[in-house]
């Protein structure tokens, strides 16, 4: 029989789920404080653990984290409050399997939340591939850094839940994306994704798209026009860079957080929205708090849950398979050889995921079907150096005797000190270099030869084989 373990102060709330679990035929403990949990002394017979996030002699956190260290086996589920979602929150990011809120608003949450971890209890597999799936589904690249498979996992878990979200991160990371798998992952994912950009339009247009207005509020107002809060109504409102919203916008937002209301512009009458609200910002928002550029009270309505995306920079790891999944997406039949990709891992993306992706559009625009990408055709902030061939980048390519003889003077320059090129920059180019020599060989050889590759292979002295790597056919 499976045995579920409760740690819960409130006698009446005990019982309840004692009886509950009870009709699903399971075996329950009821333990109501740290002092009695002590007294635990075999947890090997439990499978489960509901515990609540505050005691009256210890925290539900500490609880959790000696479950986790005495009995790693045993999925724990956080109780909270909703002045505590954020502690709750937390406590995922300790091993909890997952949290709900007091009161209890429907039971059938637990029924599902219960069979969901007990049927994954011989593997976690399912629920892992769940939000790869989504992820996958919505256009989301992941990558394999573990930091934003955690973000992702985390975020998952906390889709279903009807709390507000704040999202961080640098531009380009991805805010919007995480915004898009938050709704697909939630339980109103067929409802609308409204998304708004806080800082591209003025203080009176931004009002009038979040409240909508009546008709007559203002020229042109010709007939009522709904907001994206009602638009939104049955599923999510994205706020992208909300910092950006002026403080008079900000009051009006904290009212409908607050209370579920707004009022149309023109309008005397108070509407209500269930629109779920994810909130976006490039800007640290408790430094902007600070400043006084934004509202306090709007940040702790806000702050329930906050997800930070990390920048491309702390996941270099995944440069790679990024370009490969890029040059996917928009057709380009390009390869960036491997010293390129070493260069670009160095290289710290301030724009992050969209710099690397308008770059890769940029090359891609300027290079024949086919080309090879080397490290000089990379733009100088990422050498950090001048563009040794401007030319090179061109839809005609130079001759080989030209190209040589640009290297030759560009060695040479250095040489004697006429400009500054730090010596790896300097290998790293004169490797790309041998492999071009070697191409040219090649075709000059086979162009003599009238194609023919033995006699090619004959006359420079390697293999058929090698040809074809230099040639970039294996």
């Amino acid at each position: 029989m499976t045995h579920i373990l409760v740690v819960e102060d409130e006698v009446e709330l005990g019982r309840f789920l004692s009886r509950l679990f009870a009709l699903k035929g399971f075996k329950t403990t009821h333990v109501k404080s740290g002092k009695d949990f002590d007294q635990i002394s075999d947890f090997s017979p439990f499978k489960l653990a509901f515990i609540d996030v505050r005691l009256p002699d210890r925290s539900g956190i500490e609880i959790l984290k000696m479950v986790k260290t005495t009995a790693p086996h045993i999925q724990c589920v956080i109780m909270t409050g909703y002045s505590t979602v954020k502690i709750a929150v937390d406590a995922i990011k300790h091993g909890a399997a997952d949290f709900i809120e007091k009161p209890f608003e429907d039971i059938n949450v637990i029924d599902q939340l219960i069979d969901g971890l007990l049927g994954n209890q011989k593997s976690v597999l399912p629920k892992e591939t769940d939000y790869q799936r989504i992820a996958r589904e919505i256009g989301c690249f992941l990558g394999t850094s573990r930091s934003m498979h955690q973000l992702y996992q985390l975020a998952y878990k906390i889709a279903p839940k009807r709390i507000t979200v704040l999202i961080e991160g640098e531009t380009g990371t991805g805010k919007e994306v995480l915004a898009k798998f938050l709704h697909a992952a939630s339980d109103r994912p067929t409802g609308s994704l409204m998304n708004i950009n806080c800082g591209a339009l003025s203080e009176s247009l931004l009002e009038s798209e979040l409240f909508g207005h009546v008709k007559g509020a203002f020229t042109g107002a010709l007939t009522d026009r709904a907001g994206y809060f009602e638009a939104a109504s049955s599923g999510t409102l994205f706020l992208d860079e909300i910092a950006e919203a002026s403080v008079s916008t900000q009051v009006k937002l904290l009212r409908v957080l607050e209370t579920g209301e707004y009022i149309k512009i023109g309008g005397t009458s108070a509407e209500r929205t269930s629109a779920r609200i994810i909130a976006a910002s490039h800007v640290n928002l408790e430094e902007a708090v600070q400043r006084g550029s934004f509202r306090e009270d709007l940040l702790y309505r806000l702050d329930i849950v906050k997800l930070v995306i990390p920048p491309l920079r702390e996941r270099r790891e995944d440069i790679p398979l990024l370009i490969d999944s890029l040059l996917k997406r928009y057709g380009e039949s390009i390869l960036f050889s491997p010293e390129t990709v070493e260069r670009m891992k160095l290289y710290d993306w301030p724009g992050n995921m969209r710099e690397l992706s308008n770059i890769i559009r940029q090359i891609a625009a300027i290079s024949t079907k086919g080309s090879v990408i080397t490290p000089d055709l990379l733009p100088p902030k990422i050498t950090g150096l001048k563009q040794l061939y401007p030319a090179a980048v061109s839809k005609e390519p130079l001759h080989f005797p030209d190209e040589w003889k640009l290297f030759s003077e560009k060695i040479m320059s250095i040489y004697n000190e006429q400009e500054q090129f730090p010596l790896e920059e300097l290998l790293a180019l004169m490797k790309s270099m041998e492999k071009r020599t070697a191409v040219a060989m090649i075709k000059k050889s086979l162009h003599e030869t009238a194609g023919n590759r033995k006699e090619t292979s004959e006359n420079l002295g390697i293999s058929r084989r090698k040809i074809r790597y230099y040639l970039n056919e294996t």
